[in-house]
This record gives structure tokens, sequence and C-alpha cells, in this order.
């Protein structure tokens, strides 16, 4: 396990969600994203919520995707509220605040949402939340999933964003990938329905664009990597459609932690 300890206050930290990825969808896929397998393989966890919204709170509370078996000693959380009386790992970061985002600010680093799905569009009251924990926050409608280049886009404005950043000034970036999330027919040419193939082809757009972003962390020194899915979603098992439901494609979420 990473000791946290060691990660704050030295690395820049960057959290994406790849949001609806399937489990089954990322292993199919690993040899074809070499950006977010080229150095090891998805890890099969549980999210804790079925849905963007409901995820994204526990995330930031700490309580990111658990591994999917019942080996207690393998569920060690990296990011831990202080003071709650539960037991904690030596390596895990505790902080002192009701999130990791404040928590991290209180560390000295500056913490910037790039929103995708609608959750983090700040066009309503309900779509503000999520994007208030950070001191900076951006959506655009180019960000969002009905453009087929959304990760393009976002990719874009977030290398715009580390060109301006001092390097010596810590960062935490969170990236809310939008592409994967329905639809996503328009990845496969000829089909107007989403499905496990339209999917599988959007995770490949979106790991060729999260490459230059790698690059351009990697040139500001050492950075602490997850990427992992809010939630899957389903495509007609056992005539289920969506998510916020529960169904094993909804729950396995693929994860990932890595240091660029």
């Amino acid at each position: 396990m990473i000791d946290m300890n060691q990660i704050v206050g030295s690395h820049d930290i960057v959290m994406i969600t790849l949001d609806t990825l399937r489990y089954d969808v990322a292993k199919l896929e690993e040899e074809n994203c070499p950006n977010l397998c080229g150095s090891g393989s998805w890890e099969k966890r549980h999210t804790p919520g079925s849905f963007t919204y409901a995820a994204h709170h526990a995330f930031f509370g700490g309580f990111l995707p658990t591994p999917a078996n019942t080996d207690k000693s393998s569920h060690i959380r990296l990011f831990h509220t202080k003071d709650t009386g539960l037991r904690t790992h030596p390596h895990t970061w505790l902080f002192d605040a009701p999130d990791i985002v404040s928590g991290l600010e209180n560390e000295g680093y500056r913490t910037i949402c790039i929103g995708g799905v609608i959750f983090f569009t700040k066009k309503n009251k309900l779509a503000k939340v999520l994007p208030g924990y950070f001191q900076e926050s951006y959506w655009r409608m180019n960000f969002g999933v009905t453009n087929p280049r959304s990760t393009e886009h976002q990719v874009n404005h977030a290398l715009k964003l580390l060109e301006k950043t001092d390097p010596a000034q810590r960062l935490f970036l969170f990236l809310n990938v939008s592409a994967i999330h329905g639809p996503n027919h328009y990845f496969v040419k000829g089909t107007s329905k989403d499905s496990v193939e339209s999917q599988r082809a959007a995770l490949r757009y979106v790991d060729g664009e999260l490459g230059r972003l790698f690059d351009a962390l990697r040139k500001r020194g050492k950075t602490f990597c997850m990427a992992f899915s809010d939630h899957g979603t389903a495509y007609g098992e056992d005539g289920y459609e969506g998510h916020r439901l529960a169904h094993e494609v909804v729950w396995n979420v693929p994860y990932r932690e890595f240091i660029l």
C-alpha cells in the first residue's frame, strides 16, 4: 500500500472518475489503454453509490471504492477523517475536515474541479453542490455527455491551467470524464444504441486523450493518480437498463492508483 502520509505535501494528487465505466468493459480494453493501464491492471472494486451524485459525495468524504473481496486486511483507506473513533492504518492520511478536498486545501493544495456530467454543470442549485467543494471549478457545454470530443476539451482546459501554475504549488486536480457515460453510441459508426461495444470504444478514446494530461503532469513533477469509475450501467442484463439500481454491472467498478 502507498503511504499517503508520504504523498500529501510532496506530490500533486489527481482523481479521475471515468463516469459510468463498467468493470468488465475496462478489463476487456486493458491492452488498448496504454495510458491508464500501461503500468498495471484494473482492480475490481465495489462502488459506494449507484449513480454519480451519491458516489461522489462518498469519494470526497474519503470513501473510495472498496476491494471486491472479503479480506478485510486489503480494505485500507487512503484518506480518513480524524476523530471518528474508527481504527485506521498507519499509511492512511488523516484529514481534519469534513472532506478530502478541503483537507488538502488546508495542507496548501490548490483544488481544481473540471466537471463533465450533469451534476457538475452548475446550472442549478443541485448541480453546484459537488463543484462547490473546490476552490476552482470549471464546466463548459463541450465538456458534457453530448459532445463526442468532450475529453479532448476537458484535457485542453486542464493543460491551460497547468501551464499557468507555479511548479512549486501543489495541486489536487479532479476530472470527471463524461465521454463514457451515455450517450456513447456515436463512438461506433452506424449505430444509434449504447452498448458494451460503444462503451469500449469510448474508453479507448478517453485513454488516448488522457495521455496528454499525464505527460504534462510528469513535467510538473511527482503525481499520485487515482483513476476509477463511480458506477457501471446496465445494457439489458436481466432486463435492466441504466444505473441507479442494484445490479452487479452497476456495483462492480474498475480502480487503479499509480504514481506518474
